[in-house]
């Protein structure tokens, strides 16, 4: 009987097979923002999002999955419309999310160099939750890193600690958000095991990462003075300098629509320069360096 043996790789042949590179979805990258880290930033969106905050800015950013938002403004209700990003005539159909390769995003945010040069800003990952995509967050933050950027994330801080802890290391800055702080409320309206995110900043901070808590001001869920010192006590043994407040506002809440997705906070009016001020002078005399708008 003839035997066939499978032909053997010499060493030159593995040499040539290249790893697959890896990916992240990303929904959005905003240049020139300056309420995301340190002098002017180019934010890279993360998509997907373990939490269901109904205040969230970016509804879009829910989803893990490539999903597609239709813009009534675009829409011209043609009558062979199939809901398709290449063939809409308008632009009413989106797609939102795109896998990119880090080096996909390091040509993007490349761009910017002038501004991080002049400003001493930098990059910031946010979300979404960046810990959704761990992996991916790493890869591209080691690469930032060797070509000597300033670097930052934006966190709920829920996710697993040894990502989290891995993706610190390689930040200039890691802004945390705080929002309720009562465990039984937090579970129930936004999904977060308050618990859990809570010691992952305590491991933060005994990694000596440069923590900046953030604290948006979300009427009727976050904003009231009890929530406010119950964050305060939480902090007060790390010592930090800054927080920052991130007032709420209404720029996101026409993406619900879009999304075919109910807005709870459609009739919310945002607080007062008045009442923002005031809570600023409240933190502000337990010693803080109060930052509106981060």
């Amino acid at each position: 009987m003839t035997s066939f043996a499978a032909p053997l790789m010499n060493c030159n042949m593995i040499s040539k097979i290249e790893p697959h590179p890896v990916t992240g979805r990303i929904f959005n990258i905003q240049r020139y923002s300056l309420h995301d880290g340190s002098g002017i930033r180019t934010v890279v969106f993360f998509k997907g999002c373990p939490l269901r905050c109904p205040w969230c800015a970016n509804p879009e950013s829910r989803s893990h999955r490539t999903t597609f938002q239709r813009n009534k403004a675009k829409c011209i209700q043609c009558k062979t419309c199939a809901m398709d990003v290449d063939e809409c005539p308008s632009g009413a159909w989106q797609q939102v999310g795109t896998d990119m390769t880090v080096d996909d995003v390091i040509a993007e945010v490349t761009k910017d160099d002038i501004f991080f040069t002049t400003s001493h800003g930098g990059i910031t990952l946010s979300g979404g939750e960046v810990l959704s995509q761990a992996k991916f967050a790493i890869a591209l933050l080691e690469k930032l890193k060797t070509l000597g950027y300033q670097t930052a994330i934006e966190t709920s801080g829920h996710g697993n600690a040894k990502h989290l802890i891995k993706i610190a290391k390689l930040c200039d800055q890691v802004l945390f958000d705080f929002k309720i702080m009562d465990p039984d409320k937090a579970k129930t309206i936004i999904g977060i095991h308050l618990e859990h995110a809570l010691d992952n900043f305590k491991q933060l901070a005994e990694h000596k990462i440069h923590l900046v808590p953030r604290l948006p001001l979300i009427p009727g869920y976050t904003m009231d003075l009890i929530n406010i010192d119950k964050i305060l006590d939480y902090l007060r043994p790390f010592k930090l300098t800054d927080i920052h407040l991130l007032p709420f506002h209404q720029y996101g809440a026409a993406k619900y629509q879009t999304l075919g997705i109910e807005y709870q906070l459609q009739d919310v009016p945002a607080p007062s320069n008045l009442v923002v001020e005031n809570i600023r002078q409240h933190i502000a005399a337990h010693g803080y360096h109060v930052i509106i708008g981060g």
